[in-house]
């Protein structure tokens, strides 16, 4: 038996697909030259429409200042980029203020800044007086003194009716740090 070639199929198919496959091309050609408009009077009137117009005004260039040159004439003074020496020298040594802990675990309210923290209320149980914080994603917390809030250590010194009250330890710019008195108020 021989090998059918790839001609075979078409051979043995009916003769309507036959006829198919020999008009299609002659379909294709005549159809794309049907998309031919060799009538072209309308985009030639639209053109002498738009040519016919008025020209417009052209807005001038900007005028182009000329280039000033700066001379740096404060050499002699100190670089604003260097530390103050006469600042470092007036301030206590990094080992002698506070620093924060750097063994101690954060608590969960010190990956917030303390102006998104709101206190929302208090609460006494068994004598403890909590404080009720509402975070950034809207939950609320209990704090009591003693714990610690907000991005710079903030420790919760007392809790009142009206406020949480807290020491901070605030970097000083000269590799040390100092304290500072926060609050956070009842809304």
């Amino acid at each position: 038996m021989s090998k059918p070639n790839a001609i075979d199929p078409l051979r043995r198919s009916s003769p309507v697909w036959r006829t198919l496959i020999t008009l299609a091309p002659l379909g294709a050609i005549l159809l794309l030259g049907g998309c031919v408009n060799r009538d072209m009077s309308d985009l030639q009137r639209y053109t002498q429409s738009i040519k016919g117009r008025p020209g417009g005004r052209i807005e001038p260039l900007p005028e182009i200042k000329s280039y000033e040159s700066f001379e740096y004439s404060a050499t002699k003074l100190r670089s604003p980029f260097k530390p103050d020496t006469e600042l470092a020298q007036r301030a206590p040594a990094a080992s002698d203020g506070p620093r924060p802990d750097p063994n101690r675990r954060k608590e969960y309210l010190e990956s917030f800044s303390l102006d998104s923290l709101r206190m929302v209320g208090t609460l006494e149980i068994e004598g403890s007086y909590y404080g009720l914080v509402r975070d950034a994603d809207g939950l609320v917390h209990q704090v009591l003194p003693g714990q610690y809030m907000g991005e710079y250590d903030g420790r919760v010194n007392a809790v009142t009716d009206a406020a949480i009250e807290l020491t901070e330890l605030v970097p000083n710019g000269i590799d040390g740090f100092i304290e500072r008195e926060a609050a956070v108020a009842l809304d």
